[in-house]
Order: structure tokens, then sequence, then C-alpha cells
């Protein structure tokens, strides 16, 4: 679509997120007592608040101009956390993760799709070369550590050569031959054709002969426009070959890239004009604030103050802090106040002590709770209300028919690149301002340098040891040891499973049903997902440091975890306890292997920490020799998770498929949000298709790997058949079953032999399922 679709779809979701923050105000804010109306009207704000998201997400995946991306983005990053405040208000409210909204869904015309959570492609794309260079060097490192196989590279023996020239000469005389036969039947044809011509042909091979053209020559057309298409997402079509529409698309992705580079060359210019011209005047001001605060400060102190190191800030700690005489006026105004609290206490004890010798104590009643419920503080409708003023003063009543090129628009940039400026200046200015304060203080006060701090100095020489390393060495010694491990390519969509509508009965009758893999698809983008991939909704939004994947062997939990990895771009560190025996020995040895992790994920986040098996870390009874290690480390992973802060996107991930052999009180301790994985149900395993507005087909689970694996599906394979004998087999089964039927050799004899129910069937003997009494002892 062209760039107008998606200002004027930008525009349309802006006057709904419009109209979305004034119901807020009218319905959120008032205390309400109907629990189940307080319900429904979060779900609906919840289900409305997904499709602006996917609104602005599509619009600022699509949008060229730079400035309109930034506005989008900023909104966009204030629905997520806003969805988020809601998906933690609706889930105190009824206790559960899973929520029934097939009513509201109804009565709101939407399908139960149109409640899955889009993941953001700026999350990869903005990071994209970043993330690229960041895997090729865990490739090398692995490589060169042994940790990887590289196919080697084996010369040809003489026999072998001689056997491929004997192929290749055959194959030559094969199509020279064929060539050969093809001349005499084209010469025999033609001798045909004048035959028929002087004894007159048949109308009905008249008509086969043009039905046969026709047919041709549109599977041709068909044909060319697909490869083209296929040419033009490759890039391997030049502009002049193509049609008016494709043509148009190329431009279009063209554009993109080339917007970028102009963008950056323009930010570049102003920066550049920026310095020329108020350098001399930002310099001038700061140093004469800096000057007027240290003056201020001795006069106030009686000697000047140490200069702010860079790590706090430098001179913008200054500003930041409030001004000497303010703090002076704050002390004073705080020891009246305790004096006159003093005064009335004695006054008010002695007016007690009268009362009490002539009246009894009256009884106290009961404390009145109140039960109405009311929305909590939001972190986000600030960001959404700046957002939505910010368009409407900039881009609502903007005219972008004559921007053809989607320019920039200089005093916005010149805003923009006025701060950055002033930060370049500021770190120049502390330099100068911080050696004329030690000659100062040198001339007045008679002090060399900056007052010492023992205790400081202390800390600091204690972790000097990883504190004076680079990060590319810790990187490497972890991918080394094994601990940073290479992510595997999966997104969260491929975790196949549908929406059983049969789910709402059970919530009706009152019963619990197990989380459905929707459900599970849902809870991991909205816990680890979006705050991984946004900073400002990691920093503001209900903080997640831990969540706990339980669920039957082969459910899925480890594609899962690498899912969360592949669409954040995520560095993934397993502590697996298998992982870790023997590598990091003793108490110290495990605060250094975790004091790297720590250090590592902060600063190439965002970051996952896998613990998979994590039950063998809280086992009940003695520990075993072995299991020591992980002991400990079960009691220093509390003091890991309160090292992380908001603004460190670093998300603690544990798999257990026997979580009930674990002592349940510190386990659950660790990990703040669990979520039960559920095996796989008839419509997942079956599939199904509909029509919407464009075509969609969902693949079953059976025809998903069969298709996958090379395998071709005709009608003696009754997929059926075997979605009703795997009932109570998870995911693992059945690709473990695809895979050993589908051998090389099996794929080889497909055409001529095709795939049949029976074969699968007889694999499927070979496993056991997940049995009821396991499947409770999950719930």
């Amino acid at each position: 679509f062209p760039t107008r679709t998606y200002i004027k779809m930008w525009a349309a979701t802006q006057r709904e997120l419009d109209t979305m923050l004034q119901r807020e105000r009218e319905e959120f804010f008032q205390p309400q007592e109907d629990r189940e109306k307080v319900m429904k009207m979060l779900a609906t704000a919840y289900i409305r608040y997904l499709e602006i998201f996917r609104n602005l997400e599509d619009a600022h995946d699509h949008l060229i101009h730079r400035q309109k991306r930034a506005a989008v983005r900023q909104v966009l990053d204030g629905v997520m956390g806003r969805i988020l405040e809601i998906k933690k208000e609706m889930v105190a409210l009824e206790n559960s993760e899973c929520h029934h909204m097939d009513g509201i869904l109804m009565d709101l015309k939407r399908v139960p799709e149109d409640i899955e959570i889009p993941i953001p492609k700026y999350f990869i794309k903005e990071n994209l070369r970043i993330l690229q260079e960041r895997e090729t060097f865990l490739h090398e490192i692995l490589l060169n550590a042994g940790l990887l196989k590289q196919e080697p590279v084996t010369a040809m023996t003489l026999e072998e050569g001689i056997k491929v020239i004997q192929v290749a000469e055959r194959a030559r005389q094969g199509r020279a031959r064929a060539a050969f036969m093809r001349r005499i039947y084209l010469e025999e044809k033609r001798q045909s054709k004048k035959e028929e011509q002087e004894t007159g042909g048949n109308p009905d091979v008249a008509a086969t002969c043009i039905q046969k053209v026709w047919r041709g020559y549109s599977q041709r057309k068909k044909t060319e426009k697909l490869r083209e298409e296929e040419m033009v997402f490759l890039g391997m079509v030049s502009e002049a070959s193509l049609p008016p529409d494709l043509e148009a698309m190329r431009s279009l992705q063209k554009a993109n890239v080339l917007q970028g580079e102009v963008q950056e060359r323009e930010d570049f210019s102003f920066r550049h004009e920026l310095r020329q011209r108020e350098r001399h005047h930002i310099k001038e001001t700061l140093q004469d604030q800096i000057t007027q605060c240290f003056l201020e400060c001795r006069h106030i102190t009686g000697r000047f103050p140490d200069y702010p190191p860079e790590k706090t800030g430098g001179s913008k700690a200054i500003f930041i802090e409030k001004h000497p005489e303010q703090v002076a006026e704050e002390l004073a105004a705080k020891k009246e106040a305790e004096k006159k609290e003093k005064e009335e206490k004695e006054k008010n004890k002695k007016a007690d002590k009268e009362e009490v010798k002539v009246q009894k104590p009256p009884k106290v009643g009961k404390q009145v709770v109140d039960l109405s419920w009311k929305m909590a503080p939001s972190n986000f409708l600030s960001i959404l209300e700046e957002g939505s003023s910010q368009y409407q003063v900039f881009w609502e009543n903007r005219d972008n028919r004559s921007d053809f090129l989607q320019d920039h628009d200089p005093e916005l940039i010149k805003g923009e690149e006025r701060e950055e400026v002033e930060e370049e200046i500021r770190v120049q200015v502390d330099e100068v301002m911080q050696e004329k304060l030690l000659k100062v203080k040198k001339a007045v006060d008679g002090e060399t340098g900056p007052q010492s701090k023992g205790k400081g100095e202390k800390v600091r020489a204690a972790t000097m040891s990883l504190a004076s390393r680079t990060i590319d060495s810790l990187y490497q010694q972890l991918a080394e040891e094994g601990l940073l491990i290479p992510v595997k390519n999966v997104n969260l969509s491929d975790y196949i499973g549908y929406y059983d509508c049969l789910r709402s009965v059970l919530h009706e009758a009152g019963a619990q049903p197990v989380p459905s893999i929707p459900e599970v698809r849902q809870l991991m983008a909205l816990y680890a997902i979006l705050p991984l991939g946004s900073q400002s909704v990691h920093e503001n939004a209900p903080l997640v440091k831990s969540l706990l994947l339980a669920g039957p062997a082969g459910v899925g939990k480890k594609m899962l975890v690498h899912a969360i990895c592949t669409e954040t771009g995520a560095n993934l560190f397993s502590l697996t306890p298998s992982n870790i025996a023997g590598k990091y020995p003793g108490k110290d040895g495990l605060m250094m292997m975790l004091h790297m992790i720590l250090k590592v994920g902060k600063e190439l986040q965002p970051s996952v920490v896998w613990i998979g098996n994590t039950e063998r870390m809280f086992s009940k009874g003695a520990p075993k020799e072995e299991e020591v290690d992980f002991k400990r480390l079960a009691k220093i992973l509390p003091q890991f998770l309160r090292a992380l802060k908001p603004k460190d996107r670093v998300l603690l991930v544990g798999t257990t498929s026997r979580p009930f052999d674990a002592n349940l009180g510190p386990f659950c301790k660790v990990y703040q949000k669990i979520i039960l994985i559920p095996k796989p149900d008839y419509l997942t395993r079956f599939g199904k298709y509909f029509k919407s507005s464009s075509w969609l087909f969902h693949y079953s689970l059976w025809k998903h790997y069969i298709l996958q694996s090379g395998g071709t599906l005709t009608r003696l394979l009754n997929l059926n058949c075997l979605a009703q004998v795997s009932d109570g087999f998870t995911q693992g089964h059945v690709v473990d079953m695809v895979h050993a039927v589908l051998t090389e050799l099996r794929l080889l004899q497909m055409p001529r032999k095709p795939l049949r129910t029976a074969e699968f069937v007889t694999s499927l003997a070979r496993h056991d399922p997940v049995y009821k009494e396991e499947e409770e002892m999950f719930q």
C-alpha cells in the first residue's frame, strides 16, 4: 500500500486512542463494587487496546518518515505498557492468568484470533546489524573452542574424479540422443499435419488444440508473474523489467533504505550547524551556572564542594539537585515543625491523663474495609496523553500531499539535536571547570583534591578482578564455558495451537481448565517478549523478573525459551544443572559465575537466563555430592534477582517437567510467574481452515510436521485418524514419530509408494503418552 494509506491508518488509530483515554477517565478512576462489571470493563479495554496496538505496529513498520516513526513509536510503547497494566488488574481480580472473554468478543464482533499479541518488528529491525555481528562473533568463538562441528572439506580421489567425468559424459550423450530423437519426432509431426490439411481437419481435434494453447498461455503468464514476484523479493530483478505494481513495491523498498541514509546526513548537518552557531553561548551559560552554584555552596557550608564525577553525570548532577538555599530553608522548616509536634504531644498527654480519670475508654468497633475496586495509578497514561497532544500539534493538520519524498522537519530535528550538542559541550566544560575548581580550592581552602571515601575504595578493590576486564573477554569466556549458547531461529507463531470454543463451557461450570496453547502464546508475549523488546515498557510496566514454564516432557518449553530470544534478539545463558556441573565449584565460583552473567547480560541486554530441569536445584531431602552446587545456586538466585533493576532487561526463565519433586516453598519464591504448558488438544492435532477478509489456512500439528519433513499428503493418509489415536501424546512425540517414518529412503520412495496412516500408528505404539495421573499432578 502507498504511504498515505498508513498515514490515514495512524490518524484513525489516534482518534480511537483519544476515545479510549476519555473513556478511561470516566470509568476507571471511580470506585466500583460490582466485580463482574469491572471485569467486563477491563476485558473490553484490553481488546480495544490490542486492536490499537496492532494498527500502530503496522503503521510504524511501513512509514518512511523517521520523525513520524518516532512519534508513533512513543505511543506504541505507551499502548504496550497500558495493556500490561490492564492485564495485571485482570489477574488480581480473578486470581487467574487465563480469562474467559468469549462473550465480550461476540459483543464486539471479534474473533478469538483478534486477541493474539502482535510482536513489533522494530525489536529486531532497529538492532539487526548489531545482532548479526554478535551472532558471527559467537559462531567464531564456538568454532575456535571446538564446541561446534564444522563440516570437513575432503579432497576428491582419482577414482571418484573418473566416475564424475563418466557420469557427465554419459549424460551429454543422452541429451544429444534425445535432441536427435526430438528432431525426428517433429519431422514426422509436420508430415502428419500436411496430410490432415489436404484431407480436412476434425473439429474436436481443433477445439482440443485451441484449449491446449490457451491453457498453456495462461499458465505461463501465472508462472511468469510468480517468478517475477520471487525475484523482487530476493532483490535480483532490475526496475526496467518489472510491471508497474511490482516496480512500485521495489521503489518503496529502496526508499526505506535511502530515507535512512538521507536522514543520517541531515542529522549530521544540523548538528554541525548547531555547534557552529550556539557552541559559544551554551559554553558560557554552563560555566556561569556552575560557578554560581559553587560560590553559593561555599557561602553556606564554608568550603567549596567536590566536583561530581562523570559516573554520576558530572555537572548534570548539580542542576538535578536542589539549590543550596532551598536545602537550608527546608532543614530549618523541618526543625521548627519537629518542635511544634513535641509541644503538641506534651499538651495532648496532659489532657488525656485528666480525661482518663473522669471517663472510661470507649469500646473499639470493627474497622470498615473498603471492598470497592479502583484502578491503580498508571505510568503510561501520561505517555499516551503526551503522544496524543504531540500528534495534534505537529501531525494532525499537516499537508502530506506536498511531502512526496517524506522529507524531514528541520525544526523538530534541531530540537532533538540541541540536547546532544549540549551534552557534548557539557563534557568539555566539566574538564575545564574541574581544573579551575582544584586551583581555587588549593589557593583558598588549602585542599589538594577531593575528600577520600574509605568504604568506596574497599568495595572497588573487591570487584577489581572482573571490573578491569572488557565485556568482549567476559563474553568469550562464557561462550567457551558453554554458559552462553546460540539461539535457534524459532518464532512464537511456530508454536502451533488454536482456540477451542468448548473451553467456555468448562469455565461457566466453575472449573479451571488448563491454559490453552494460544493463551500460553499470549502470556509469553506479555510477560517476556514485550518487556524485553522495549526499554520504556520494561522500566515503567509491572516488573516480571522470573518466569517458570512447567509441563510434561515434549510440550515445547525449550522451544518457547528460544522463541523469546528470537523475537527480541536476546542473549541466552544456560544455567541448566547438567551444563554447569563441575565448571564453577564452591560458593565463590558460583558467585563469580552469576556476576559475570549479570554484567554481560546488563551490558548486552536484552538477555535471558535459562535454567532447565530447575526442580533439581530445589529437590527435597539431603543433596547428593553432585547436587551440592545446585542447592547453593538455588540460595544465591534470590540475590541475583534483587540485583536486577527496572532498567535491566534481563529475565530468568526456568523449565521443569516434574515441579512436584521440588520443595515448593523456596521454589515458588524464586519464580514470580508460573505458566502451565498443556499437551495439544484435538483441534491442534487435526487443524482447521476458514475464510475471512483473505484466505487463512491453519495447518494441523500432524500436517505441519509431515510437510516440513518433506512428506506428501494423499487420500491414503487419514489425518483425522492420526489426531484421534494421538490423544495424550505431546508435540515432541509427534515430531519423533514423523522423523522416524520419513527417513531419506522413505522420501525417495514417496512418488511410487504414498504415505499411509498405518506407518505412523506403528511408530506411535513405541511411545508412552502423558497419562491422566501425571496430568492431574500438574493441576
